[in-house]
């Protein structure tokens, strides 16, 4: 039920919003297809036109509110608006999204109406003291309507919603575990779950994984608390994201700022747990200061697999220097790396180094004392090139 209010705006500056609401609900739809990526999709075509008729009669039962004609008792326009956010709210929980996505749209909605209802107002009159008025009445009557849809949200989820959540994390945490395709298409049945063709794993903090989710596919799963690889990590939360696009990735590692965040590679939604696998390697492999894409940590990626073997192939190319003096092994190590990086090219290695060039030319020709023909050896050079690819530092 709506509150009450003192305000009563003037019949002529009413009758002038109520000539603008078809083209104020479409700006509102418009901006929240283009601001909250869940209902980019959702909201085109036939729905998008519903959902325009649906956002003039919200408008409409606001100017009811802020009419002296009108009343907002049972039966009336004001309360059929507010059943309806009721009614919107449980029909969110029952697509599997959260209020998240809701609570973003009704923010931008508010933002986009009250600045095509104060333009029209304002050019019909309004004053200045009544400008603020209604400002407050504009955004309080957007907080009624996000409250009765919580309130149906909650409400679907504490029965069927919360079952089907439950259903869905036990097909998220299944993928994780590397279920045959045949077990998780029975989970996905049972989870009312649409299969995509890719799914993307996400380490996000559990602080923002709620904001995460409204910037990505609604399907989007999120594991238990227990996801594998990660009972010491309670802080972390582990999203399943659908058919992620290159853009949309670009943009979702941009939306996570400074957080400690990984993005794992698509994969075939039935063998997500590659990508969770590749993405909880990438996080023991991240440098602090944002987030990471797994893509651009190939080469250590590549590199770390077998840890014991990496330590024994820099053994193995490290061999000639066994027996100097730490200090020259550190330079000889670092100049051999930079050697292989620059193919040979003593300038670019001096420059690369901070050094002279005959500090280089000394050096190198150390090298061919150490190490002689292999040098010019391409199995050698792949070697020592894998080797050293981590840094400079002997095993």
């Amino acid at each position: 039920m709506a509150k009450q209010t003192a305000l009563r705006l003037p019949d002529p500056v009413v009758a002038a919003m109520r000539a603008e609401l078809a083209t104020a609900a479409e700006r509102v739809v418009d901006t929240v297809i283009r601001e909250v990526p869940s209902y980019s999709e959702p909201f085109r075509g036939r729905m998008g036109r519903n959902i325009e008729t649906a956002v003039a009669l919200a408008l409409g039962g606001f100017l009811d509110m802020a009419s002296t004609r009108a009343g907002v008792g049972p039966g009336s326009r004001v309360e059929s608006v507010f059943e309806a956010a009721y009614a919107l709210g449980r029909g969110e929980a029952r697509s599997g999204r959260s209020m998240d996505a809701l609570a973003a749209a009704y923010r931008v909605g508010a933002r986009t109406a009250w600045h095509e209802l104060s333009v029209t107002a304002v050019e019909a009159g309004l004053g200045a003291a009544e400008l603020a008025q209604f400002a407050e009445f504009v955004f309080d009557y957007i907080d009624q309507l996000s409250a009765a849809s919580v309130s149906g949200h909650a409400d679907e989820l504490s029965t069927s919603g919360r079952v089907r959540e439950r259903h869905l994390e036990r097909l998220a945490d299944g993928i994780l575990a590397g279920l045959d395709p045949e077990l998780l298409l029975g989970l996905a049945e049972r989870a009312d779950w649409i299969p995509p063709a890719t799914l993307t794993a996400v380490l996000t903090p559990e602080s923002v994984s709620g904001t995460v989710r409204t910037l990505v596919d609604a399907r989007t799963l999120r594991a238990s608390s227990e996801a594998p690889g990660l009972e010491d990590r309670s802080d972390l939360a582990v999203l399943l994201v659908p058919d992620l696009s290159e853009r949309a990735r670009r943009s979702l590692v941009q939306a996570l700022a400074d957080r400690e965040a990984v993005v794992g590679p698509s994969r075939s939604w039935a063998g997500a747990v590659s990508s969770y696998r590749r993405a909880l390697r990438a996080l023991q492999l991240r440098t602090p200061g944002g987030p990471v894409d797994s893509a651009d940590l190939l080469v250590p990626l590549v590199v770390t697999a077998d840890a014991d073997a990496l330590a024994d192939l820099r053994h193995r190319v490290l061999a000639p220097m066994a027996g100097l003096r730490p200090s020259t092994v550190e330079k000889l190590v670092e100049t051999l790396r930079a050697w292989l990086l620059h193919q040979g090219r003593r300038d670019d290695i001096a420059a690369a180094l901070f050094v002279h060039p005959q500090t280089i030319r000394y050096r190198v020709g150390r090298l061919r004392e150490l190490y002689g023909e292999r040098l010019a050896d391409p199995q050698f050079v792949a070697e020592a090139t894998i080797a050293l690819a981590l840094g400079t530092e002997p095993h």
